[in-house]
């Protein structure tokens, strides 16, 4: 055999284990880095069947979220606006503009219009609409300032690391409820009321899950 392999054929098996090694966290590192939704998502701004400027709905002229969006604060999923919310303003705004031609379709045929969805969570994730915005979390914590936006863009990862550091500290999230939809508020800690962010995660006994099984069930 000694004539067959040279001597130095006695390192093979440990210089393949170390480059196996090597190999392996370098796929891990890749893999953790460019998978994550901060890589992935963050930034993302998808061109949509019609431009629609939030900015020019909400800042200028100030329509609520919950006009369009209208389960948001009642159910865990937030609706996309029908064709027949839209048309209740632009059957006499801009009604013969060509950008509405989708609109105008979907309005007359009942054909949904292919919206690009944004935000999106994980099946093997719950999340609910509601009970966030129903305890003092506005829209801007997890979709940026919507409200200056003339297209919707991806603003935070949504991964579970940033949604368990707000789980630990909601308290440095929460608004007063009656800002929640104004989304230029601050929020209480912002406000320097860091007490009465205190009162009101004791007062409505805001106990957000840690657990594994409180997202994924």
């Amino acid at each position: 055999m000694s004539k067959l392999f040279p001597p130095s054929a006695n390192k093979l098996p440990l210089q393949i284990i170390i480059y196996v090694g090597v190999l392996a966290v370098i796929a891990t590192a890749g893999v953790t880095y460019y998978m994550t939704p901060k890589y992935t998502r963050v930034g993302y701004a998808p061109v949509q069947p019609v431009p629609f400027s939030h900015a020019k709905h909400v800042n200028e002229l100030g329509l609520d979220c919950r006009y369009c969006h209208s389960n948001v604060d009642k159910s865990y999923h937030s609706n996309v606006p029908t064709s027949q919310t839209c048309m209740n303003c632009h059957n006499q705004i801009k009604a013969t503009s060509p950008l509405l031609a989708p609109i105008k379709e979907s309005y007359e045929t009942g054909k949904a219009v292919p919206w690009v969805w944004i935000h999106q969570t994980p099946d093997y994730a719950y999340f609910n609409h509601s009970i966030h915005v129903n305890r003092g979390v506005s829209c801007v914590e997890c979709h940026g300032q919507v409200n200056t936006m003339d297209t919707v863009t991806h603003m935070q990862p949504l991964s579970m690391g940033f949604c368990i550091d707000c789980h630990r500290a909601p308290e440095a999230r929460l608004r007063d409820p009656k800002d929640i939809f104004n989304l230029d508020s601050k929020t209480l800690a912002e406000q320097g009321r860091a007490a009465d962010a205190a009162k009101f995660v004791h007062d409505w006994k805001v106990k957000p899950p840690q657990s594994c099984s409180g997202c994924h069930r």
